[in-house]
């Protein structure tokens, strides 16, 4: 049996490769020399280019579930209300309860989601949560009671594992030099299925199967989309579990037990048997190759993988010359560090203002998102009395302008004000959205100036008012997940802090279609404008989230192709002046 090794502290013949990635230290603070010259490397470094064939994957997993996600929000007022048991009055609060317990179900699956992809794969764990909702979706159409809706919504929380699973695969194949493109991507799928998933809902609902199931069709349809985004993955996604190659802290008898059993472990593991990132897992964690050893070690790694893929070896000398060239001695310092050295620095005071105005956007998003169908449906005067199809168009036309703006507005806007800003302007839009839905028209409203009609001045209000709502919580997600990304004192504790992330994402997620629902439920019995107590509240808590989010330091934030935007901008405008 071969001697386990320690890896050599730092190489004799370390190759000066340039850094691709900037990686920031525990410490906040740098003298303004070592500023400088990281600006001016990263200014001239080469952006790794982006893998398309993974991240076009990754979209159509997530086109699929937002699309069926988003396909129940049209109709779900008037199936809660048609189901025996439900009291009129209550129709908000039978609803946010749906939408409350899908979140806290997945709230207490996300860490077993998350260590069951580091066990077994992020592939198996993608495959089988969307299964699940695909067959959760098959019979949530054939509900009749409203446990039974409770029943299915509760199991599509617990079995879908993608909300842990896809944002840890965007930051395993994106490094910080490109992951602000890579990033913002996302988001336009999220809006995209925010256009399909609406009109898919809306439109369909009741013209298939009749009175019977009047649910039915958009639900099978839902999981059909779900089934061929399974079969796609299946084929064409090649795992990328291991490329990072830096974990979260474990104690030294962990470190060796573990190197122990790791080569039978993955010989055995499912992750093993899928198709492999160009990454050698069983190399020391990001230990620079040797030039006057490589062929020795390649010619042993080749013999010892245990993956046949062809263009993982071809490719196998490239990846090794793209390793991040971290400083030995602070890997050595995170690996002994402590739990306790661990969490004090993800806990300072950046750090849990982010996740502090974070929680605040995730609650009053989602509270907004669980509010709209409910006000729109609900008979006047205090909702607006639209029925699925309207709702599910009007979602869809705010869907598409939002798309328009992340592809020719966010960038810019981006490169002008950088993430924190955007940010910023997020919580603002979404507290003045909040504000102002309450008092758009009614369908039977006398037309301002005699211009059109009541019903068109509702629509024109309303569209307004969701596009505001929707750029802003697309451009506000886009930023703050590198907001929290790039908050990381260190690449170690990034899977924490996107934990932590994660789990205050669903307690908002949680929490808000309840309170949302049980504001609106108490504001029937208010006149006038009762409608206005659950939108002021929350719009309220949107304005003290983006007050603290002013607060937030914005030094060391910013992505790397973002601050190159930035400075091309600048540069644009310096040379039109000159001119």
């Amino acid at each position: 049996m071969p001697t386990l090794a320690s890896p050599p502290r730092r190489a004799a013949t370390r190759p000066k490769a340039p850094v691709e990635v900037r990686r920031r230290s525990s410490s906040s603070s740098t003298d303004s020399s070592s500023s400088s010259s990281s600006s001016s490397s990263s200014h001239n470094h080469r952006q790794t280019p982006l893998p398309v064939r993974q991240l076009l994957l990754l979209a159509l997993l997530s086109l699929a579930e937002q699309t069926a996600l988003n396909s129940i929000s049209p109709y779900l007022p008037s199936m809660v209300s048609s189901m025996p048991g439900v009291p009129p009055g209550q129709i908000g609060l039978y609803v946010g309860v749906l939408a409350s317990a899908f979140a806290l179900a997945q709230l207490s699956t996300n860490l077993l989601w998350g260590w069951a992809s580091d066990l077994v794969g992020r592939k198996p764990v993608l495959l089988a949560g969307t299964a699940s909702l695909a067959a959760c979706f098959a019979a949530f159409g054939l509900c009749r009671r409203y446990w039974h809706v409770v029943v299915v919504h509760v199991a599509m929380g617990l079995l879908n594992g993608n909300a842990a699973c896809v944002p840890t695969v965007l930051g395993e194949v994106t490094d910080r030099s490109n992951q602000a493109k890579a990033f913002t991507y996302l988001p336009v799928i999220y809006s995209l299925g925010g256009i399909t998933g609406p009109a898919l809902g809306g439109l369909v609902v009741g013209r298939v199967f009749g009175p019977e199931h009047p649910y039915l069709a958009p639900n099978l349809l839902a999981s059909a989309v779900l089934a061929v985004s399974v079969v796609v993955l299946a084929i064409c996604f090649r795992e990328t579990l291991d490329q990072t190659g830096v974990g979260p802290w474990k104690p030294l008898w962990v470190r060796r037990l573990t190197s122990w059993l790791r080569p039978s472990l993955n010989r055995n593991s499912w992750s093993s048997r899928w198709p492999q990132g160009h990454a050698d897992h069983r190399r020391p964690l990001l230990s620079p190759p040797s030039p006057t050893s490589s062929a020795g070690d390649d010619d042993e790694a080749r013999r010892c993988h245990v993956d046949d893929d062809d263009e993982a070896r071809q490719n196998h000398d490239d990846d090794q010359a793209r390793q991040n060239h971290v400083d030995d001695d602070e890997l050595d310092k995170s690996a002994s560090g402590s739990p306790k050295r661990v969490w004090r620095d993800v806990f300072n005071r950046t750090t849990i203002t982010l996740l502090a105005t974070y929680l605040v956007f995730q609650l009053s998003n989602i509270s907004f998102n669980s509010l709209y169908p409910i006000f729109a449906s609900a008979p006047p005067p205090t909702g607006r009395q639209l029925g699925p199809g309207n709702i599910g168009v009007s979602l869809s036309l705010a869907g598409l302008a939002t798309i328009l703006f992340q592809a020719f507005l966010y960038r810019p806007l981006q490169a002008g004000v950088g993430n924190l800003g955007t940010y910023r302007f997020a919580l603002l839009g979404i507290a003045v959205s909040m504000v102002l839905m309450p008092w758009v028209g009614y369908l039977d409203d006398d037309p301002p100036l005699g211009i059109a009609t009541g019903r068109v001045w509702l629509y024109l209000e309303l569209g307004l008012v969701l596009v505001l709502k929707n750029i802003c919580a697309v451009g506000g997600l886009s930023s703050v997940m590198l907001l929290i990304t790039n908050s990381a004192p260190s690449h170690a504790s990034l899977g924490t802090l996107n934990g932590v992330a994660q789990t205050l994402s669903a307690l908002g997620r949680s929490f808000g279609p309840f309170v949302s629902g049980g504001l609106f439920t108490m504001s029937i019995n208010v006149r006038p404008k009762g409608e206005a107590l659950a939108w002021s509240a929350f719009g309220g808590l949107a304005l003290v989230g983006w007050v603290g989010a002013v607060f937030i330091r914005g030094a060391g934030l910013e992505s790397e192709d973002s601050e190159d935007s930035h400075d091309d901008y600048e540069q644009t405008d310096h040379r039109r002046g000159s001119a």
